[in-house]
């Protein structure tokens, strides 16, 4: 009996990091897909609002199949569709605008100091001293990414855009690990998904005014650093594997793994995103730029693994549910 318990627990975790390598090389692409659009006349908005209401429309069925989460966790459908899915890709397609692709990834890896300050200093609980040297890393290695010394040679206004979501990245952990440990009262992690991309496109549509994009542009092609690809492609790779792909196998991960395990995973998005920023777009990163990224990651898998199981008396790199946070750092 004890054996294959085991064996089914070795089997769930097996599948929960497939599916978290799986979601961190689909968020990592997304950005490199998104910014040829913005670059050929759309608002880094209307690509969001495109990105949003597609993956919604996929998921429809999935929000019918599940309607009575409406009445039973309203606030949380509320609060991912605001914050994980509007919030997150809002703030990180307007930076990539201004930033190159892989540096708004790596600015949002201060997350986990983000968490780690309100834990210690809204909640008053203790942290490990290894996730402290963890967010020290992350937040040196940050500056080494956005070159300090050369008087903050990226746009302001665009880091600020990837610490908002950073922000945003937050909400998305917490609220994505609401429920998990109710069994089977716990809400369908799909049916979270698909109300949040409703939520988030209703949201949307207030702000980026959809009526007032060139639609024109999806009929053209765009350019990735020199090659001519057809727009309608690259808003299907957007869609369908950088939301909709991402976000199932996101969240399904975060309820199938702990934080240390999936927080090591999720590095791999930034490296994911900082590639084929590289290799399609031609955004090259300095070699004070590429350690930096280095020591940014490695202070966040610190912050991360220091984390202790939920319900342990250890001292916390994450409170209560924001524990759950460290599972995936990101985005986009």
């Amino acid at each position: 009996m004890h054996t294959s318990e085991s064996s089914r627990a070795g089997d769930g975790k097996g599948v929960g990091l497939g599916l978290a390598l799986v979601s961190a090389l689909a968020f990592g692409g997304s950005g490199v897909a998104a910014k040829p659009l913005i670059e050929a006349g759309l608002d880094p908005l209307h690509v969001v609002w495109l990105r949003v209401a597609g993956a919604a429309l996929v998921m429809l069925p999935l929000a019918v199949r599940h309607r009575a989460l409406v009445r039973s966790r309203p606030a949380l459908l509320a609060g991912f569709g605001l914050l994980g899915v509007a919030g997150v890709q809002a703030f990180y397609f307007a930076s990539i605008s201004r930033i190159p692709v892989g540096v708004a990834l790596l600015v949002e890896y201060l997350a986990p100091a983000m968490v780690l300050g309100w834990v210690r200093f809204v909640q008053r609980r203790p942290v490990t001293r290894a996730a402290a040297l963890g967010v020290i890393l992350a937040v040196g290695g940050l500056a080494c990414v956005v070159e300090v010394w050369s008087g903050l040679s990226f746009d302001a206004l665009g880091l600020l855009l990837a610490l908002g979501a950073a922000c945003c990245q937050v909400g998305y952990f917490v609220l994505s690990d609401q429920g998990s440990d109710n069994g089977r009262q716990a809400p369908d992690p799909l049916g979270v998904i698909a109300y949040g991309l409703l939520v988030g496109t209703a949201v949307l549509t207030l702000v980026a005014r959809p009526w007032t994009m060139d639609f024109s542009v999806l009929t053209h092609r765009a350019d990735m650093n020199g090659t001519p690809v057809a727009a309608g492609l690259l808003l299907g790779w957007i869609v369908l594997l950088a939301t909709v792909l991402a976000y199932v196998t996101g969240v399904v991960s975060v309820r199938r793994l702990s934080p240390a395990i999936a927080g090591v995973v999720a590095c791999l998005e930034a490296v994911v995103a900082t590639v084929l920023a590289w290799v399609l777009l031609g955004e090259h990163l300095s070699a004070p730029q590429i350690v930096g990224g280095a020591v940014v990651l490695l202070g966040a898998f610190i912050a991360q693994s220091s984390t202790p199981a939920k319900g342990t008396l250890e001292p916390v790199a994450g409170g209560g549910a924001e524990t759950r946070l460290s599972a995936r750092e990101n985005a986009a």
